[in-house]
């Protein structure tokens, strides 16, 4: 159906039973943890996006989960982007890397007391 639907490229991703008990949405500012969420399904939802019912809770990063951005985020930064959100299920599966509108930053800034949109200015005036 998606090929014959849709003619651009698109990737189909095995569906992940952990997604249950949430996503951590972890936003990294110029290749650096700035913070994350797990973002959790609504009632009777799959899909944990907050755009779609999905709700934020506190979260800490896994062992894992800091290995992950530890091998991401100077190649982020090399490539140039300074606002990037990655999506890890299970504490262990990449599963997207949003570079165009991430989200999640007000949730994370209300759990942390962070500034992250002043970490993404600081970020963008330190390369002018």
């Amino acid at each position: 159906m998606f090929n014959q639907t849709w003619p651009e490229p698109h990737m189909v991703q095995a569906f992940l039973p952990e997604v249950a008990k949430g996503d951590k949405r972890i936003v990294l500012v110029d290749g650096e943890v700035a913070g994350a969420i797990n973002r959790k399904p609504g009632e009777g939802e799959f899909r944990s996006n907050l755009a779609v019912g999905g709700y934020a809770e506190k979260t800490a990063l896994t062992a894992q989960e800091q290995e992950i951005c530890a091998a991401l985020g100077p190649e982020l930064k090399r490539l140039g982007l300074i606002f990037v959100g990655i999506d890890v299920i299970g504490g262990q599966w990449l599963t997207e890397i949003n570079v165009t509108s991430p989200t999640g930053i007000v949730a994370i800034d209300k759990f942390n007391g962070s500034d992250t949109a002043g970490m993404i200015w600081d970020a963008i005036e330190a390369r002018m």
